[in-house]
């Protein structure tokens, strides 16, 4: 065990880190009503959340170049710590603002990319493979079970119990054992800190996570509930393409300081490893597949269905299992199979997955296809996810662990973002257009009312149960005929909206298979860089 002791110090650090966003999520109403906050302020909550790891997630792994990826790891829990303590306590929306969405996100910025560089300096060959499968594992498993976690102890305990449990874990399980853990070398800096490089990333990536969370109640290019909008549009596009245009800017600067001889935030260089690049492009495929079945999930499995967020986690546990075992098994497998072969399978095994739940999607649940769907989803992203992290690392020089870990987490992030935005919008859009067609069927209902649900839901519409659908109709004076007609319309509406937006997420794994050509066909060696040289 003590060869393994660095490994389980890191990934009980992960699991926190993955843990912590999911428990939100599900705890959303209950930390609304104790906090007498609104469901608006918590998405603005959860947004900032995001922002923050995204806009310094590159600055955090080059923090952890210079003062060594241990003491970054020691002063990001300790940040973390903070955060979640303050959450843990918070009063109101203000300190829970500062805690979770600002304090903890600066911790993790600094944990996320430390982790993945750690791993790589503590393993070499067939233990860092197993390693990061284990790394793998858990992240998956941590996001599968958190509303599970999260709703057991919100339901039965309370919420604020989680984030002071987090505080505990780091203090006492974590940070006393700290020096087990390997720092390994790093590049020496040849300049100050390029604070130029940290304001175009941040903007840059801030940017375009700020656009992609919010396209779901924005609306993608037809307006839904934006805070402005540009020429008749929303502002999603135009401001994913000014950040596009600021990370061209980031990324012209990284050049420059490089040829000035000077230490740059991300070393352009590494973007010209062919297989660094299929990694990361693979790992943002993966997490959108997470996002975008985590988006929709839910949603089906507490409006339709009429579960409670331990319910919903409990459905959602076969995939959290199959995950990790697959992980697990995968790791192992890496001796003998290449890393392009189980992350093709892992993937095509994903979209199968979706697919099936495409399928089992309906009024209520019958027979074990939404749990054999759930399994075979879980154990394609547990293959996919136990090779990405040793292929991305080993993919560069252990030198620049800190820059790949950080390169790792913005993609992880890019990933969410994407799943979420996407899978959100096609819900949200299509559940408003699909609603008025379902109605227009309906004979029961005239076309006076036709058109004004019309009306009313051109600016969307909201995901909810058939009772509150029910209620709305019933307290705007509708027959009961008409009151039936409009719950019917409703009800199909959302089966077919949600069934497209796992067909998104669907396709968007098959694409992300092209994106896997370049990854290594053959198990990786003990070679550091082994796994791909720059173009």
């Amino acid at each position: 065990m003590r060869k393994w002791s660095a490994i389980i110090i890191l990934g009980l650090a992960q699991f926190i880190m993955v843990l912590d966003g999911t428990v939100m999520n599900v705890s959303i109403t209950t930390v609304v009503r104790d906090l007498d906050t609104t469901v608006q302020a918590m998405q603005l909550a959860i947004a900032t959340f995001a922002l923050t790891m995204a806009a310094f997630m590159l600055t955090g792994a080059a923090i952890g170049d210079r003062l060594g990826r241990r003491r970054t790891f020691v002063i990001g829990l300790c940040i973390y710590a903070v955060g979640s303590f303050l959450t843990s306590i918070a009063p109101g929306f203000t300190m829970l603002f500062i805690g979770w969405s600002v304090i903890e996100g600066l911790g993790a910025v600094l944990v996320i990319p430390a982790i993945a560089a750690l791993a790589a300096a503590n393993y070499q060959g067939r233990d860092r493979a197993i390693a990061y499968g284990i790394l793998g594992g858990i992240a998956g498993a941590a996001a599968a079970a958190g509303p599970l976690i999260g709703g057991w102890v919100t339901t039965y305990f309370s919420w604020r119990w989680v984030f002071a449990a987090e505080t505990i874990i780091i203090l006492v399980a974590i940070l006393p054992l700290v020096r087990q853990i390997g720092d390994g070398a790093r590049r020496p800096a040849k300049s100050r800190f390029d604070l130029v490089g940290v304001a175009l990333s941040a903007l840059a990536m801030g940017l375009v996570v700020l656009a992609l969370v919010g396209a779901s109640s924005w609306g993608l290019i037809q307006p839904i509930d934006p805070p402005f909008t540009i020429a008749g549009f929303s502002p999603v596009i135009p401001i994913v393409m000014v950040g596009l245009f600021v990370g061209w800017a980031f990324m012209r600067w990284e050049a420059h300081v490089t040829a000035k001889g000077r230490t740059p935030l991300l070393g352009t260089d590494l973007l010209k490893i062919p297989v660094l690049r299929a990694g990361l492009g693979s790992t943002m495929v993966m997490y959108f597949i997470v996002a975008g079945s985590f988006f929709i999930l839910p949603l089906y499995l507490q409006t339709v269905l009429g579960l409670d967020a331990l319910g919903s986690g409990l459905r959602i546990l076969p995939m959290s299992l199959a995950l990790f075992v697959l992980a697990l098994v995968g790791s192992r497998l890496s001796a003998r199979i290449s890393p392009r072969t189980l992350v093709q399978v892992g993937l095509a095994l994903g979209v199968i997955g979706v697919a099936l739940l495409m399928t089992s999607i309906g009024p209520e649940l019958t027979g074990p296809r939404f749990a054999i769907a759930m399994t075979i989803l879980g154990a394609g992203l547990g293959l996919a996810f136990s090779q990405l992290g040793n292929v991305n690392l080993s993919a560069a020089d252990i030198t620049r662990s800190s820059e790949v870990g950080g390169l790792q987490g913005t993609m992880q992030n890019l990933g969410m973002s994407l799943g979420t935005a996407l899978a959100g919008t096609v819900l949200f859009i299509g559940l408003a257009a699909t609603f008025q067609t379902q109605l227009s069927n309906q004979p029961a209902v005239n076309q006076q009312l036709t058109q004004q649900a019309a009306a009313a839901t051109a600016s969307g519409i909201a995901v909810v149960p058939a009772s509150d659908v029910q209620t709305a109709a019933t307290n705007a004076g509708l027959p009961p005929d008409e009151v039936d007609a409009v719950v019917t319309a409703y009800s199909d509406a959302k089966l077919q909206s949600l069934r497209a937006a796992l067909a998104i997420v669907a396709i968007v794994g098959l694409f992300g298979l092209l994106l896997t050509r370049r990854l290594p066909s053959a198990p990786l060696t003990d070679s550091p860089a082994a796994a791909g040289t720059p173009l």
